[in-house]
């Protein structure tokens, strides 16, 4: 699978990764403090080809693809579970853990973060759904963002992240009635 955006990785071993499972080129972060020169060849590869943020499913990976996102517009994201990023001893979390297949899926399904934001699904609409503030309503975050491909989220996050990718009730709909049903089969 060639992959024509250059993909943003945090590190080393994150190229490694991608390299085994896509044919792509990579720009690495080199850690969360994203310098300018990081910035200008991001801006200089969204030019030329496009890029996709791939980074950890984690505190560090959010900060990058926040600050990236921000400087650098019309990029987009690619996200893993954590669950698909945890190292096989359980020791790390990350891109290069994961397996070839779950990292092709995860830039086949990269998604474009829209700056005009229309609000297709309020806040009351996550409160109905069991998304916020309620038992178990973690779990089915965490569900729904494998669902939509939009990756976990905490719950004051979520609606900022649906409105961003411009989710539709509709999909969000049919999304939050398989949430539901995986909940009744536990």
């Amino acid at each position: 699978m060639k992959i024509k955006e250059i993909i943003v990785v945090e590190g080393k071993d994150d190229t490694t990764a991608i390299k085994r499972s896509v044919d792509a080129d990579t720009i690495e972060t080199n850690g969360s403090a994203v310098n300018s020169e990081t910035i200008e060849k991001v801006r200089r590869a969204q030019k030329s080809r496009g890029v996709i943020i791939f980074t950890d499913p984690d505190y560090p990976g959010e900060k990058i693809r926040k600050t990236i996102a921000e400087k650098v517009p019309g990029c987009k994201h690619a996200f893993l579970a954590k669950e698909a990023a945890i190292a096989k001893n359980g020791k790390g979390l990350g891109v290069e853990h994961a397996a070839p297949e779950t990292i092709r899926e995860a830039l086949k399904d990269a998604q474009l973060m829209h700056e005009t934001i229309l609000e297709e699904i309020t806040q009351e609409d996550l409160i109905t759904a069991g998304l916020i503030g309620g038992e178990g309503s973690k779990e089915r975050r965490i569900m729904l963002g494998k669902l939509l491909k939009i990756g976990y989220t905490n719950g004051k996050q979520l609606h900022k992240r649906l409105m961003m990718f411009q989710i539709s009730q509709k999909e969000f709909a049919e999304a939050i009635a398989i949430v539901r049903q995986e909940g009744k089969n536990e």
